[in-house]
């Protein structure tokens, strides 16, 4: 006789849900379990207060997306989301130069992050299997250091507590996580941790797009030099549903954005290397207020590394690893994860050694934007966390190359935005097509101005720099 299964999911942000997704399909039932109410409509809650900020899911994460989730992307779009195509579609400004506008090589999806999860959660609770417990906060595991038999709840309203049995728990609870604290309650070691801190600060802004504008607007985005001895500072503007630019700008220790509205788009305009984004702003009407942030540490908890690992349990998400949000890695990296379960649970079911597996597999889906990330960010003036080694100083600077090169050789291309978007496997980025171009290196300098189109600068109102 068929013993019903069932599986918690603690945090109903988005990797929680597409780790409910991944579930549904080999446990009877799912419970998400989460602190907050979860809005109706898209807007903002507690627990994602970084979703005022610009958010960019490419191509990687939205093929996985997609994968365990069919039609999602489809529904973000026809509910106000852009799909820009990568790098065509963006005019960049990178440590090497303006990027080159090649054609469509892959994309991303531009939305704010509460329409991106309002739809989302929206599809995935549709699935009868699924069910969703707010307000409730997870205080605890249950079980012991070899398997884990459920969780325990409190609701903050009563004080009540209660233990809720799953063949199968799933924190996904971000970087707030208490799972390291949790796993030496039941008598594991200390989760090995590492830290890169560039002193990173974030502030953003809505604003209207200028009348007439139209969707023909690119991404815009103006990235610190890493190779400089001064504080990084960037600013970016993404076209999001409503007619809406979201802008945000960023700086490390000793160049951090200001928060008072005056200085906003005068940092845009002078503070970072090229002054478009500031110049693009002259003409737009503020659609809210500036809100700031400081939460931008990498850090990473190798939970894969201790030494055993109890059945039951598994760890995803930014509950795992947390990254500089400039490169915008964080989504994406959650549906690999997420991605990981599903693929793990269709080949081994709920058989011992599977969470482990899983968690190994996270690990490994993590590697490259942790990578990419800390690399760059442990360079910058006053940055807190290890010296990269030699073999990563080498790396580092084979990628610098391989990114002037991408402005004029289709191969380093290629591979640069095949492993960015996070479409395939940072060995890709020396693989033998990549490798020969990169040596052999560009063909001509980058471009020397923002390289617009007419049409783009025609509705933006820019000047022909010819």
């Amino acid at each position: 006789m068929h013993r019903p299964t069932h599986a918690v999911v603690l945090g109903g942000g988005l990797a929680g849900m597409l780790a409910a997704a991944a579930l549904a399909r080999h446990v009877d039932r799912v419970t998400v379990v989460e602190r907050d109410v979860l809005p109706t409509r898209p807007e903002p809650r507690r627990g994602v207060p970084q979703a005022r900020h610009a958010h960019l899911l490419w191509s990687g994460g939205a093929r996985a997306i997609e994968a365990l989730v069919p039609g999602m992307e489809e529904r973000w779009l026809a509910a106000g989301a852009r799909r820009i195509g990568m790098p065509d579609g963006i005019v960049s400004l990178s440590a090497q130069g303006w990027l080159h506008r090649w054609p469509d090589l892959q994309y991303l999806i531009t939305c704010s992050r509460d329409l991106l999860d309002r739809t989302l959660r929206e599809r995935v609770l549709a699935d009868g299997r699924i069910t969703v417990r707010q307000g409730v906060t997870a205080d605890g595991l249950a079980g012991g250091a070899t398997r884990v038999t459920g969780v325990r709840l409190r609701d903050p309203a009563t004080g009540e507590e209660t233990t809720v049995d799953a063949a199968l728990v799933v924190d996904a609870t971000g970087r707030a996580s208490r799972a390291p604290a949790w796993l030496e309650q039941l008598g594991l070691p200390g989760v090995p941790e590492e830290v890169i801190d560039s002193g990173l600060a974030y502030a953003s802004r809505l604003f209207h797009a200028p009348p007439g504008s139209g969707p023909a607007v690119p991404l815009v985005n103006v990235q610190a030099d890493h190779r400089a001895p001064r504080p990084g500072r960037t600013a970016t503007l993404v076209p999001i549903e409503g007619d809406r630019w979201l802008v945000t700008l960023s700086g490390t220790r000793g160049g951090e954005p200001p928060l008072d509205a005056e200085r906003f788009t005068e940092f845009a305009r002078d503070a970072v290397r090229h002054p478009i984004v500031g110049e693009l702003l002259a003409g737009a009407e503020p659609a809210g207020p500036v809100h700031r942030s400081r939460s931008t540490v990498n850090r990473r908890r190798s939970f894969e590394r201790l030494p055993h690992w109890p059945e039951g349990f598994v760890v995803l998400g930014d509950a795992v690893a947390t990254y500089n949000p400039v490169y915008g890695h964080g989504m994406s990296v959650a549906a690999h994860g997420a991605t990981a379960l599903r693929e793990n649970l269709a080949r081994r079911g709920l058989a011992p050694g599977t969470a482990r597996a899983v968690q190994r597999a996270v690990a490994r889906a993590v590697d490259g934007a942790w990578s990419t990330a800390t690399s760059q960010d442990v360079r910058y003036p006053d940055a807190i966390g290890p010296r990269p080694p030699l073999p990563l100083k080498m790396l580092g600077r084979y990628v610098d190359r391989l990114m002037a090169t991408a402005n004029t050789r289709p191969a380093a291309a290629r591979a640069l935005y095949t492993a960015f978007t996070l479409s395939g496997p940072m060995a890709g980025l020396v693989a033998p097509a990549a490798l020969v171009a990169t040596l052999r290196g560009p063909r001509r300098p980058a471009p020397a101005e923002p390289p617009f189109t007419p049409e783009e600068l025609r509705v933006l109102r820019l000047p022909d720099p010819v």
